[in-house]
């Protein structure tokens, strides 16, 4: 891998590629340290101080934002309204008749539903930070900070607009630079962004597990995360390019004088079809109770019941329901995203078909088999490796925002798999070396 990127270097125009994705991460990075006017810079900070370790409710979307949305910067929603509007889009897109005629109409359609990605991300910006800036008035945010009702001095009705703006303005930048990246970059803008922010918790995450260490002045702790992370790494790679290899053979037909088709090639099903999406519709799923609960007044019993069972990371009846709901979108996920009627039809209109298996019902009934099957292990696999902060709860008396969490590693690994292949993909258009040499 390090020899490919050499040689991308050596590349003039993968080069000029490299080094302005690099000068966008750097943009990126500084956004995410600038504060929005009407905070009180120096009480966030202390209540960050007071609260690290016990970040809550706001964890997950805090790790995506790269630790801005605690500090309450200008990119502090991150890339999480975009990720959320392009799911919404895909789920609506089964549902919805005219969205899925978008999307076969090619890249004019694509380039449709791009746009509506935009203005859906725009409206969940305006939403997610309201909710921001009100949870910040009320002190909710940094729960037991004794500085916490400072954060937002000024609480007037034109500070909170502005903040609000401020915000939305942000999420508008970092979509901008993340299509910057797919544009003009080394392509997969939105994911290298979402890698960053995720990458550049981990020095601050690793260090707090040293510092709260006791064997050997933290530094066991601290090796044995680093080899379970590396661990963890090689079986989500193992996994993420695990795949069934479905063979299609497609007959010969004569078009005039020449001969088309009588090729064979295969149909790849991985392991884990859904990638990450089920761990983070699971997550907000399971912060949705305890949002409700903690802006609910009184002290009713199943507000109670709820703040003692569903924001404990490590309390059994989280835990079952997080990977019970992990297996069962994991399922969801994968039968809105993959048609075998769709594939079996496109088969049969093209003359190719399964060896053994009769084209038409058949052959969707059959990938329908295949596909569950598979979907099995994939499920439970990340089920498991989600519950990897739960166990260092237990083990390290680490955050929830474990450094080699099951949801930071399935995305820094997946993102790094695909623009190696990507790089690898440049080279070869432009360097290509044949069989000889």
């Amino acid at each position: 891998m390090l020899t490919g990127f050499a040689r991308a270097f050596r590349t003039p125009d993968l080069r000029k590629k490299l080094l302005f994705t690099l000068g966008i991460i750097v943009v990126y990075r500084i956004g995410t340290h600038i504060p929005i006017p009407g905070v009180n810079y120096k009480a966030v900070q202390q209540c960050v101080t007071e609260a690290s370790g016990n970040q809550g409710l706001f964890g997950l979307v805090n790790m995506f934002s790269g630790g801005a949305l605690l500090q309450i910067t200008v990119f502090a929603l991150g890339i999480m309204p975009y990720i959320t509007a392009s799911i919404i889009l895909q789920l609506l897109t089964v549902v919805i008749p005219r969205l899925e005629a978008l999307k076969k109409e090619g890249q004019t359609g694509t380039a449709k539903i791009t746009q509506y990605t935009r203005y859906l991300t725009i409206a969940l910006a305006i939403l997610q930070g309201t909710g921001l800036v009100a949870t910040a008035r009320s002190g909710a945010l940094f729960s037991g900070c004794t500085v916490a009702q400072n954060i937002v001095p000024d609480r007037a009705i034109f500070n909170t607009v502005v903040m609000v703006i401020c915000m939305t303005a942000g999420t508008s930048v970092v979509m901008w630079l993340g299509e910057l990246i797919t544009d003009r970059g080394i392509g997969n803008g939105m994911s290298i962004l979402m890698f960053i922010s995720i990458a550049a918790t981990f020095p601050s995450a690793l260090w707090a597990i040293k510092k709260q260490g006791s064997l050997a002045d933290g530094w066991i702790e601290f090796g044995t995360v680093i080899l379970i992370g590396l661990v963890m790494v090689g079986l989500v790679v193992f996994v993420e390019q695990a795949q069934r290899r479905i063979p299609v053979q497609y007959a010969k037909r004569m078009i005039g004088r020449r001969s088309y088709g009588g090729t064979s090639t295969y149909i790849p099903l991985k392991v884990n079809q859904a990638g990450v999406i089920p761990v983070i519709f699971a997550s907000s799923l399971l912060y949705i109770p305890a949002l409700i609960a903690q802006f609910s007044g009184g002290d009713s019993g199943w507000k109670t019941w709820i703040q003692q069972n569903l924001t404990k990371g490590d309390h059994p009846i989280y835990i079952t329901l997080y990977f019970l709901l992990i297996v069962f979108f994991a399922f969801f996920y994968v039968a809105i995203s993959f048609n075998p009627e769709e594939v079996a039809d496109n088969m049969k209109k093209y003359g190719g078909f399964i060896p053994g298996i009769r084209a038409g019902r058949p052959t969707a009934e059959y990938l329908s088999y295949v596909l569950n099957r598979i979907t099995w292990p994939g499920s439970l696999y990340l089920g498991l490796i989600a519950l990897v902060p739960t166990m260092a709860l237990v083990g390290f008396g680490a955050s929830q925002n474990f450094p080699f969490g099951g949801t930071s590693i399935l995305i820094i690994v997946g993102v790094g798999l695909e623009t190696v292949k990507q790089i690898e993909s440049q080279l070869q258009q432009r360097n290509y070396e044949g069989f000889l040499r």
